[in-house]
């Protein structure tokens, strides 16, 4: 793949060239006009065919033996066959049944290396392979050449089997998308393609189906299971106002829903381009394999003619033994392997992460996370649920329902938080709200309103004793409940007050449990928030965490910085108001549910909104690398000991390749091992 980068990179007036392993795409940038003949030609001139991107519902699952290489592995494994069988019957001729058979197979091999050659890529694994059949054929080794060739173009099919192994494991995201939908007109509703559907257009989604694009509902409400787009396990409970990803499935009543994006923008969509980018964006660790096998191809070339010619030349040692090790050290030389290592776990890795609702965009983001050693979270909406609730109801006089009854009569039609917090636990409760009257804003101090012939008003604890006579007890109670980090509302009831309402952003579930992870990585949590420093203690105090409190965010940006001196640090915030500390972050995560802003200004995003998936995060991360490391690790070991046993005249040419394809299928199983990683919950 290095040797097409390569080549579209020397045409004049191509920029970005971006090569992606596993989709088997090409993008780049052109100068001054749209023709891409040039990069057409370029490739083909290396022996590759070059078609225009298919669209998914498009594309057909070809199976392996009907492909250009499976039937090349077939018709080279007949050839050997043949030749094996007329080599007994015709003893006197094997070896040019052999060197036939050889040649044959080889010819689309030495094809691509001939073209690479001329194209200025002469260092290619076609051309270490074409060398040493040729060479094991002139030293009287037809059989082994046409073993040679046999194994290696299996090696090559099971590389391109892999890659669609992993290929397909995003890309049946795509699927999740049903091809038609329930269009609502003046005239009813009517089957239409989901393809079809524009922004703005009213669905229905019925029991069982499958919603068709990403949209609100405005009509009824539903159990939606999300699982399959986001990996969020349990069904989430919608109504009028939500929003539902397509691919989501409607559980048990009928909703409608008005369509805010088109089938090529909706999420499943974006998340296909996303993980597609990523894979094409190299890491650190790939950008240095690819570096080291420019020089190592050629050295490999240099090492095994010094092999094969410094012995006789120079110590009178006999030739065809030492061109025989030569060759066999040019196979055991192919970068099939190294190169492998590292693309295919990345890939996997990205894949698997995107599965689960972890979104990267690239290597460098599924790297360098693994290396943080400290996160800062932002604290409403991403440690917090971003939604106060009541946590606690005191009543001075009288029961807690009658004062929460008051308290929703004069909050009732209001789309300040607390109110809907207040609204939310009449409902959790059943009590029936009464009506209120003459109802004003209290310029941030409180409400007001008359409700069944009283003065009622909710107020902060300030206003409340300047209108009313708070006891010292009572004091101690509102006192107490602000210590606890929570907003207290006070209900005063014709100059008297009744009792207290306080309220709180409380955390997500799953904080806790994520932080003690994180500990368990070793890595340190910080938070930062615009919060006062009372609250910002209680939520850091219960995860057991430091916190930095009342920090605007050019506050957040200037702590960013800070950390950064003492090394790696990751970013978790909601990907708005936070996009200066994301984005000077060495890694910033975006907790947004998929928003527009989320997916685009963070190098990462959570998409069902867990704590949790931080950790997992890293921990994927870290799996990846290890992986890496251990195909790194595999491909040079392997080849360092069949060097080793083919100095000593102990190895074959077929065993050489043989290393070669071992390592390569023993590098992609245990990079596809990434596919089904489990992740913690």
């Amino acid at each position: 793949m290095a040797k097409i980068e390569g080549a579209v990179c020397a045409i004049s007036g191509v920029n970005n060239v971006q090569l992606n392993f596993t989709t088997q795409k090409i993008k780049f940038e052109l100068d001054g006009n749209d023709d891409n003949t040039p990069v057409v030609q370029a490739i083909e001139k290396l022996g590759y065919k070059v078609r225009e991107p298919v669209e998914k519902a498009d594309r057909k699952v070809i199976p392996w033996w009907q492909t250009a290489k499976g039937r090349l592995v077939i018709a080279a494994g007949i050839l050997l066959v043949t030749a094996t069988v007329l080599s007994y019957v015709l003893p006197q001729y094997s070896f040019y049944v052999f060197a036939l058979a050889a040649l044959i197979a080889l010819f689309p091999l030495a094809r691509k290396a001939i073209m690479g050659t001329i194209a200025g890529q002469p260092f290619t694994i076609e051309t270490l392979v074409t060398i040493a059949v040729i060479g094991a054929i002139f030293i009287d080794q037809a059989a082994e050449a046409a073993v040679v060739v046999f194994l290696f173009l299996i090696g090559e099919l099971l590389e391109m089997v892999a890659a669609a192994k992993a290929r397909r494991s995003v890309e049946a995201l795509a699927d999740l998308v049903p091809k038609t939908a329930f269009l609502v007109t003046h005239h009813g509703t009517r089957e239409v393609s989901a393809d079809s559907l524009t922004i703005g257009n009213v669905i229905e989604v019925r029991p069982g189906g499958r919603v068709p694009a990403d949209g609100r509902i405005i009509e009824g409400e539903s159990t939606i299971d999300e699982s399959a787009v986001t990996g969020e396990s349990m069904p989430k409970r919608k109504q009028v106002g939500d929003s539902i990803y397509a691919g989501s499935i409607n559980s048990d009543h009928l909703i409608r829903l008005s369509v805010e994006k088109d089938a090529s923008d909706n999420m499943i969509a974006r998340i296909l381009t996303m993980v597609e980018d990523a894979e094409a964006g190299k890491a650190p660790t790939a950008r240095f394999i690819d570096k080291f096998s420019r020089y190592y191809t050629p050295g490999v070339i240099i090492v095994s003619a010094l092999i094969a010619f410094v012995p006789p030349l120079f110590f009178d040692a006999q030739l065809i033994p030492w061109i025989y090790k030569g060759l066999a050290i040019l196979l055991i030389g192919c970068p099939c392997a190294l190169v492998l290592s590292t693309p295919a776990a990345i890939t996997s890795g990205i894949s698997a992460g995107a599965r689960h609702g972890l979104l990267m965009k690239g290597g460098v983001v599924l790297e360098a996370i693994g290396k943080v050693r400290q996160i800062a979270f932002d604290k409403t909406g991403t440690l917090t649920k971003g939604k106060p609730q009541v946590t606690d109801i005191t009543a001075f006089a009288g029961e807690q329902n009658q004062l929460l009854q008051l308290a929703a009569a004069v909050e009732a039609g209001s789309s300040h938080p607390l109110a809907l917090a207040v609204m939310k636990e009449t409902q959790t409760r059943n009590i029936s709200v009464s009506q209120a009257s003459a109802s004003q804003s209290l310029n941030g101090r409180g409400v007001k309103a008359q409700v069944e012939g009283k003065t009622v008003i909710v107020a902060s604890p300030r206003y409340a004793s300047e209108i009313s006579s708070i006891s010292p007890q009572q004091l101690e109670t509102i006192n107490k409940l602000e210590e606890d980090g929570k907003t207290v509302a006070v209900v005063v009831v014709d100059d008297e007050a009744k009792g207290v309402i306080a309220f709180r952003d409380e955390l997500r579930s799953d904080a806790v449990n994520a932080m003690q992870r994180l500990k368990e990585l070793d890595v340190s949590a910080i938070m930062l928030t615009g919060d006062n420093k009372r609250t910002g203690a209680a939520i850091a105090s219960q995860l057991g965490i430091e916190v930095k409190s009342q920090l605007l965010p050019q506050d957040k940006l200037d702590e960013i910085k800070r950390l950064k001196a003492n090394g790696a640090i990751a970013m978790v915030g909601d990907g708005i108001n936070d996009a200066p500390a994301l984005a000077i972050a060495d890694v910033g995560i975006a907790m947004g549910g998929g928003t527009d802003v989320a997916l685009e200004t963070a190098d990462a995003a959570l998409l069902h909104e867990k704590v949790g998936d931080v950790p997992s995060l890293i921990a994927l991360s870290q799996a990846t690398m290890r992986n890496i490391y251990q195909n790194i690790s595999l491909a040079l070991g392997l080849k360092a000991i069949f060097l080793v046993t083919t100095i000593m005249g102990m190895t074959s040419l077929w065993m050489a390749i043989m290393a070669d394809t071992g390592a390569t299928v023993l590098v992609t199983i245990n990079a596809l091992r990434l596919l089904g990683y489990r992740f913690d919950q």
